[in-house]
């Protein structure tokens, strides 16, 4: 493959995607667009997926009563003292293990993520000039939308 600059005549992927007119070849340019935006979408699912399986769990240990919460004996003077499970979890070094569903999804949006990245990766190996334009700018708008929160600072 040579780096070339071709509309019409084009072919990519498949021998029925062939570009046969001007019009087809903006709709590839707009498709492969939208495609990288969705590829950082499915990025940002699986990072909220990920905060939402931990928010679940850390909600199920709070509202776990009193018979969750562990006895444990001080130190110093014997007494015993009750540390809420949502405490315990803190000092468990804060891991957990997601579910066999909870994971399946988690698996399910990773194999998404690398399909779409794949066909993206077999776009750009055109080494089609304007379809590589289109690849950086879906990556641009697709961070812009979906890169957009609250960063921590410490």
């Amino acid at each position: 493959m040579l780096w070339n600059w071709n509309t019409v005549g084009s072919c990519f992927i498949a021998r029925s995607w062939r570009i046969t007119s001007l019009r087809m070849f903006a709709g590839t340019c707009l498709g492969v667009i939208f495609l990288v935006i969705s590829l950082e979408f499915l990025r940002r699912l699986s990072k909220e997926y990920d905060r939402f399986v931990i928010r679940q769990h850390y909600t199920h240990l709070v509202s776990q009563p009193t018979a969750a919460d562990i006895n444990l004996r001080s130190s110093q003077d014997g007494k015993i003292v009750t540390m809420p499970s949502c405490e315990m979890a803190r000092i468990s070094n804060g891991q957990f293990r997601p579910t066999a569903l909870q994971q399946a999804v988690r698996a399910l949006l990773h194999m998404l993520q690398i399909t779409v990245a794949y066909f993206v990766m077999l776009l750009a190996m055109y080494y089609n000039g304007y379809l590589i334009i289109c690849i950086f700018i879906g990556a641009y708008i697709g961070a812009f939308i979906f890169s957009w929160e609250v960063i921590s600072l410490g």
